[in-house]
């Protein structure tokens, strides 16, 4: 079977698993994920399974994109509906589509941490807190119940679920043998008793918070990320015709990393998988790290005992590492025993490598923490000099974000290109602090700091000297920074070139601040990019740095229209609250780091960001006691033991967490494993080694390793190189082929360097009247549903129901965006044109009631080794089991007939009808609202193979890097990037 060519004997016994439950044991680089892949595209081809009856669940949307990513490359043609996905993406999509069904409106927010602690700080007085009472610090224990409520939800623990805990303890408050629970050690019943009564108040404390807290999720309309599963597994257990359907319709699920599950996602899998049970589960015991985020390693233990007829797989062929570091790896986790499946389930999963070539692994042990940094940094350039390695061989591991600092230090004065792969931090980059004080010099023109900044920025070109004087003179005359710059002319040590380029600074703060009165944030902020030079500048950077802080840039500002879009009188001041606000609860800013991708650097990571990744030579640091492995910290608000459903594991559970940590640490080496340690970590007594290394059989003989007397700036002296490797250059959609056929460099700066661009009154419009008339007909099909009195479709009837046009005109007022136009005439303008357009709609509509069989269906269609991937808007039933295709422009009626050109987004849907669908097309249509025409596009077989032939071309010349310009007045007039771009004729 060509499908399973190139895997081993282990790897295809579980691609071919037939029907049943099977587990996958599947040590560090043995191929899951393409055991995973592989078996969905088998299931397709070999089985005749259809694409949307598999069902792939995973954790993180990168591994979701990563495993949709290699199924595509096995499916001959594409596909419609691939169910690859995170859990909470998935139960996302059900929630929408069913949420009406348990009285959740399908229009609900989904809040993620510091969104639920800003609704929990507004709503602070409901909870009516005494154990807790916030004294001093208003917030102190908001984060805190928010934690506990969500590890509530992971063990499927609801608010009435506590309170009634909370009750019995109440009336059991005087019973010597529940008060024996407890374990308090040798006191007295009595003084057990004053004890637990303590208890009872702050356990019904907790218990009212939680349900208030449930409440005000409720009447918001807003979700948690643990809601969704529990909504779903309440959805599926009251509505039992809905779970069915889906039971019916995935006859195959698999979950990739498994043993990071918790306990509701496991009763959500099983509750699925039933009644036949065609469930495979891939995970590892020994990588079980995500305690701390709810995952429960009981699930993957319990698995054969739930399913005691699973067919089990081990794997462990490793096709990563080198034999020394996996029989060092194994030496070292097998002191988890007897808690792990190898124990329990008696299986061999020592890993064996597929290469003979031997391992480096090496103990360096320093006096003081500065001496083990440097002693790294020798190392890697020793490394990367004897092995021609690039710097992205290298990774350096820490226990905690805040050990890679003097890492970090080392590596900048040494000139070593590196990236500290964080989560957090997006606000404290350079770009987002030039950009957010810039904002809070527009709100609050005092604000000395954030005119500082400004004053430093690369736009500006003032000398640093210059801006001292400006500084000095402010503080000699008490003045503000601001104030100074306006009478700048008359201080004598101001040059006349600085002159203008403050006064040129000023005009543009003038008219920003004018903006900021009236106008959205995202309005502003374009604004100073474009207007200030700002952009420019950045554009003049070498391209690594560039892509760095233009990502930087592009990430703020999809925070700003996040925020915007929630708020629809959103202004510069509500966004500086929000981010104060979101300081103050601990916020920095997520970052979208993707380790794999990115220039030639060396990388820093936590251990845990470093799952599932792997590197020639890796150096874990700081292995002293108390750093690695950690002192056990208990959750600040922890669940009583009789509310918990997963099975508690026996044994020291924290050291045995910390050990599958370090295991996961050296399993992310392929050539060289450097442990490294110290003496002296700044406190007043000398660190012992950590019991890991002690574990190992590591010691420390004689006295530490020679200090390295090399200086920083002696190791390297380079600057980061690499091509760009974060670009999808697999997956292209029509738009962005058009964009690359206008002009290759707008396409750079749209889809590389994703610098974010004014809007316009023609797309907003666009999208409301595409929104609109979406939802009037999604609604129209539910309507028909439930009036044929089917969950699972009908047969055709002619009789239709539709919605009065009232309610087309209410969803469109709900659809409609204030954005974007130039004022209030152009506003309602275009309100009106659209009002019109809806009318004459919706009278052909009632006259020609079509059926419609899909709306907005979306496509990966794939044309050569490239997938292209699109969405139609409207598809309808035709006479001869044949259909037509409905496109929506509001723009003016094209003239007839329509060229090739006009054509080949339709050209491009009839392809994918034909060969993904199974579509035979009575015609394709461009919808032309405002003459309310259709225009017809069907193409010829030489049409569809003219198209095929230029976006492969087309394609292939963006993989290869070719962004070359092709400036014309009239292409550069319209061009969002005009004002930054060298080559453009105007």
């Amino acid at each position: 079977m060509e499908t399973i060519a190139g895997t081993n004997e282990q790897q295809q016994k579980a691609i071919i698993h037939g029907d049943g439950p099977q587990l996958i044991v599947a040590g560090a680089g043995t191929g899951k994920t393409k055991v995973i892949t592989t078996r969905i595209a088998w299931l397709i081809m070999e089985k005749s399974i259809n694409v949307d009856q598999i069902l792939a669940l995973t954790f993180t949307e990168k591994a979701s994109e990563e495993m949709q990513a290699r199924v595509e490359t096995m499916l001959p043609y594409g596909y419609v509906d691939l169910w690859i996905s995170t859990f909470h993406s998935f139960c996302d999509k059900i929630l929408k589509r069913h949420g009406l069904d348990i009285g959740l409106s399908n229009n609900f927010k989904l809040l993620d941490e510091t969104e639920t602690w800003l609704m929990v700080r507004k709503n602070l007085a409901r909870f009516d807190l005494d154990y807790y009472r916030p004294l001093g610090n208003p917030t102190k224990f908001i984060h805190a119940l928010i934690k506990h409520f969500s590890r509530c939800k992971d063990e499927g623990i609801c608010p009435g679920d506590y309170l009634r805990y909370a009750e019995e303890m109440k009336l059991n408050a005087d019973s010597a043998d529940f008060v024996k629970q407890f374990e308090l050690d040798d006191l007295s019943v009595e003084q057990k008793k004053v004890l637990f009564k303590s208890e009872i108040l702050r356990v019904n404390e907790i218990a009212e918070a939680y349900h208030v807290y449930q409440q005000i999720l409720l009447e918001n309309d807003c979700l948690d990320f643990a809601d969704l599963i529990n909504r779903t597994i309440e959805l599926f257990k009251k509505r039992p015709l809905i779970l069915e359907k889906y039971r019916h319709q995935f006859k195959y699920i698999l979950v990739d990393e498994f043993q990071d599950t918790n306990f509701v996602q496991y009763e959500l899998i099983k509750l699925l998988a039933l009644p036949k049970n065609n469930l495979t589960v891939v995970g590892d015991d020994d990588q079980s790290i995500y305690k701390f985020r709810g995952a429960s390693i009981a699930n993957i233990m319990q698995f054969k005992l739930d399913f005691p007829s699973s067919v089990e797989v081990v794997l462990n062929n490793n096709y990563r590492s080198r034999q020394g570091i996996l029989d060092l790896a194994h030496k070292f986790i097998v002191q988890n025993n007897p808690n792990r499946l190898e124990e329990k389930l008696g299986i061999n999963k020592k890993l064996k490598s597929n290469f003979s070539e031997a391992a480096e692994i090496v103990h360096l042990h320093e006096e003081t923490v500065e001496d083990e940094a440097r002693t790294v940094l020798g190392k890697i350039v020793q490394l990367r000099k004897e092995n021609q390695a690039s710097w992205s061989d290298f990774a350096i591991l820490v226990r905690a974000n805040d050990s890679a600092n003097i890492f970090i230090n080392y590596l900048e004065r040494a000139n070593i290109p590196y990236q500290f792969v964080a989560l957090r931090g997006l606000y404290n980059k350079p770009a987002a602090l030039d950009l957010i004080n810039y904002l809070k010099l527009l709100d609050d023109y005092h604000e000395s700091s954030a005119v500082f900044r400004i004053l430093s920025c690369e736009f500006v070109g003032l000398e640093f000297e210059q801006i001292v004087k400006l500084v000095h003179f402010a503080k000699k005359k008490s003045l503000p920074l601001f104030d100074v710059l306006k009478q700048s002319n008359v201080i004598s040590d101001i040059t006349e070139d600085s002159g203008v380029k403050i006064n040129k600074l000023l005009t543009q703060i003038e008219r920003d601040a004018g903006l900021a009165r009236q106008k959205k944030p995202t309005e502003v902020v374009l604004n100073f990019l474009y207007g200030s030079g700002y952009l420019n500048e950045l554009n003049k950077l070498a391209e690594a740095k560039k892509k760095e802080e233009l990502s930087v840039i592009q990430q703020l500002f999809k925070k700003i229209q996040n925020f915007e879009n929630d708020s629809k009188s959103a202004t510069v001041k509500d966004l500086l609250e929000l981010f104060e606000l979101e300081m103050q609860a601990g916020e920095s800013g997520k970052l979208a780091f993707d380790a794999e991708t990115g220039p030639d650097m060396v990388k820093i990571l936590t251990i845990h960001s470093a799952k599932g990744l792997e590197f020639d030579y890796v150096f874990v640091v700081n292995l002293v006691d108390r750093k690695f492995p950690t002192d056990e910290r208990k959750e600040a608000i922890e669940i009583p033991i009789a509310l918990i459903k997963e099975k508690i594991p026996a044994g020291d559970f924290h050291l045995e967490e910390e050990r599958r940590l370090f295991y996961v640490a050296i399993t992310r080496a392929k050539k060289g494993l450097y442990f490294t340690s110290a003496e002296n970590y700044g406190g007043a007594r000398k660190k012992k080694l950590s019991r890991f290394l002690t574990e190992l059989g590591y010691k420390i003989e004689g006295a530490p390793h020679q200090k390295s007397e090399m200086l920083p700036s002696e190791i390297i002296s380079e600057t980061p190189t690499g091509t760009d490797r974060c670009v999808n250059h697999e997956k292209f959609s029509f738009s962005q082929l058009q964009t690359y056929g206008i002009c290759p460099l707008r396409y750079k700066f749209a889809y590389v360097l994703k610098i974010p661009t004014f809007g316009s009154c023609h797309l907003t419009f666009g999208t409301a009247m595409h929104a609109t008339l979406q939802r009037f007909l999604s609604e129209n099909m539910e309507t028909e549903k439930l009036n044929q009195g089917a969950l699972f479709g009908a047969a055709e009837n002619k009789e239709k129901t539709i919605q009065p046009i009232e309610k087309l005109f209410k969803i469109y007022g709900e659809c409609w965006s204030d954005d974007w136009y130039r004022d209030r005439a152009e506003r309602e303008n275009y309100c009106k044109k659209g009002k019109e357009m809806l009318s004459k709609f919706y009278a052909r509509f009632i006259e020609e009631k079509p059926l419609v069989k899909a709306l907005e269906q979306d496509f990966n269609l794939k044309i050569g080794s490239y997938y292209f991937k699109g969405r139609i808007d409207r598809v309808d039933s035709a006479p001869d089991n044949k259909v037509r295709v409905i496109d929506y422009k509001t723009g003016k009626t094209a003239k007839l007939p329509l060229s090739f050109e006009d054509r080949r987004q339709l050209i491009l849907y009839q392809i994918a009808g034909e060969e993904l669908l199974g579509y035979k097309f009575e015609n394709l249509y461009y919808y032309y609202l405002e003459g309310n025409e259709l225009l017809p596009a069907l193409a010829k077989p030489e049409d569809k193979d003219k198209l095929k032939k230029i976006f492969i071309e087309q394609a292939d010349q963006i993989v290869a890097g070719d962004f070359s310009p092709t400036p014309s007045e009239f292409i550069c007039q319209y061009c969002d990037y005009k004002g930054i771009c060298e080559f453009k004729k105007i």
